[in-house]
């Protein structure tokens, strides 16, 4: 009977001290930044991405956007996808839809329309940053971007970060890919033509074919 009492506080005892020795570790501050965005993300409304955005300076969210239309523009999870194939200077093609605007965009766009200055902030998102994306980042101001994983299209934005003296980290090297990234068929193979470009925006298209000289958006 004692030494079964004995068992008893001394397994208590141990597990006492297990718990004061085990402290809580808080998330650091772009743990806790991108916590935020993944949950603005959850607003995205194009299904291949789904992506957030949150502008931060001196440790205060100004700013957040996610991915979608213009405002009073049809959204891609309501009347589908506007998909372009970009062929690229050499010669590999990819797949973007473009209905809508990216996180990062809407994300200074909603802070030029409040008059609040972006200048110094950190820029919080789920992937690299694309060139057109980019090349806003460093007009706004913003001097530090962060990103959760690596984005097909982005290595052009990281060469100008880095022209820019803009502060680049990225927290994983995994890369954003999507299921129809690349086409099946080439658009030449489909309409039966080569070096042919189309830039209608007609909704009901079902694919246009850029070719480019630079990094598509």
């Amino acid at each position: 009977m004692i030494s079964d009492i004995a068992t008893i506080l001394i397994t208590y005892y141990l597990l006492l001290i297990t718990l004061m020795q085990t402290s809580y570790l808080r998330p650091s501050w772009d743990e806790y930044f991108m916590k935020i965005v993944e949950l603005v993300g959850t607003r995205g409304t194009c299904d291949r991405g789904r992506s957030g955005c949150v502008i931060v300076k001196d440790k205060r969210i100004i700013s957040t956007g996610y991915v979608g239309s213009p405002i009073g523009i049809a959204h891609c999870d309501e009347i589908g996808h506007e998909m372009h194939t970009v062929t690229h200077p050499d010669g590999h093609q990819s797949r973007h839809c473009i209905r809508t605007s990216h996180a990062e965009q809407n994300a200074i766009v909603q802070a030029a329309r409040f008059g609040i200055p972006l200048d110094g902030a950190t820029l919080y998102c789920k992937m690299t940053p694309c060139y057109t994306c980019g090349k806003m980042i460093i007009n706004a101001g913003i001097k530090r971007v962060v990103c959760a994983q690596d984005y097909h299209a982005g290595s052009r934005s990281k060469e100008i970060f880095a022209e820019a003296g803009v502060q680049f980290n990225l927290l994983s090297k995994n890369l954003t890919e999507y299921e129809d990234m690349v086409p099946e068929k080439t658009a030449n193979e489909r309409i039966g033509l080569e070096n042919v470009q189309v830039s209608s925006p007609q909704v009901s298209k079902e694919e246009d074919l850029i070719i480019i000289k630079e990094f598509p958006l």
